[in-house]
């Protein structure tokens, strides 16, 4: 069976880090790419970062870049997201979905993550 688990989320204050994590089980990740998502009340769910497969370069939204780094440890079948400086607008569910190529598109997605609360206060 097919399943993506996030952990790592929680209550941050503000400039604070979280690392995310999104076990993978019963396929090899390593044959994807990883993407991760993040929805906040009322928005719509956007892309954050993708991580490559083939040559593992890892993309990231503006608002995120030099705040946020991807990872994946195939070995382990998990992949990361790293998050550093993190601002109250970061505060979303964070997702993680796999594809065959990283892609903005959110339909294109095969499997997806529960999600991982993220909240950033004070």
């Amino acid at each position: 069976q097919v399943k993506l688990v996030e952990s790592g989320g929680g209550l941050v204050q503000p400039g604070g880090s979280l690392r995310l994590s999104c076990a993978a089980s019963g396929f090899t990740l390593a044959l994807y790419a990883v993407a991760w998502f993040r929805q906040a009340p009322g928005k719509e769910r956007e892309g954050v970062s993708c991580i490559t497969n083939h040559d593992v370069s890892a993309y990231y939204i503006d608002s995120v870049k030099g705040r946020f780094t991807a990872s994946r440890d195939n070995g382990k079948n998990t992949a990361y997201l790293q998050m550093a400086g993190l601002k109250p607008e970061d505060t979303a569910t964070y997702y993680c979905a796999i594809n065959q190529e990283c892609s903005s598109v959110l339909a294109e997605y095969d499997y997806w993550g529960q999600g991982t609360q993220v909240t950033v206060s004070s």
